[in-house]
């Protein structure tokens, strides 16, 4: 790993970086937080002057994660779709987005273990995300009457889990190289399918 070196007054921030690329080589669990240390050019006594341990330096490079992935998520669900489905399909893509463009962060946030409760701020910011899909529940099921209308809460979960299963699949790595169709379209389907199943859809609506 190419030492990335403190040098821009930030250490904060810098050890977090260096975590990053860390967690990117070595997995979440498989760095030292010497190791961090070391990349950031500083001495481990200097660490704990920002962070108790290195699962409080990992749940912070989970939350930057997370602010970026709400970003994302928010600016996909309002970027203009014609129509509720199409804002909706539009959250798992810049699910797939994140999760190929910000490994590091995509692992601190679901591969480390840490609990999102670790910290106030860290279980405000993955709320946020968990918001997004949520709001685009409500709007999609707005067509069904309240009495027959699933919660919100609960299939949005359900396609976070879809998303999540299509991204450690099929979009890890090498995206589309274990399946015969792109993410994209795997994720697109289930949904599709998903969504008829519980009565969001009319059968002919794509």
């Amino acid at each position: 790993m190419a030492k990335r070196g403190y040098h821009h007054g930030n250490l904060r921030q810098a050890l977090v970086e260096a975590a990053l690329q860390l967690i990117e080589e070595k997995g979440p669990q498989g760095f030292t937080l010497s190791e961090a240390a070391k990349a950031a050019g500083v001495t481990p006594a200097a660490v704990y002057r920002h962070f108790a341990g290195r699962d409080d330096l990992i749940a912070e490079a989970a939350r930057q994660g997370y602010l970026i992935f709400a970003d994302l998520m928010e600016h996909a669900y309002n970027d203009g779709k014609p129509t509720a489905l199409a804002a909706f399909e539009a959250t798992g893509r810049a699910y797939l987005a994140f999760a190929r463009k910000f490994p590091g962060h995509y692992m601190a946030m679901f591969e480390s273990g840490i609990s999102l409760n670790s910290n106030p701020e860290l279980a405000q910011t993955a709320a946020r995300a968990r918001g997004v899909l949520e709001k685009a529940a409500e709007k999609l099921s707005e067509r069904i009457p309240p009495e027959k209308r699933p919660p919100a809460a609960m299939f949005s979960a359900h396609i976070w889990a879809l998303s999540h299963g299509v991204v450690e699949l099929f979009a890890r790595g090498s995206p589309g190289a274990k399946a015969p169709f792109p993410p994209e379209q795997l994720l697109e389907a289930g949904i599709g399918i998903y969504l008829r199943g519980l009565g969001l859809l009319p059968p002919d609506e794509s």
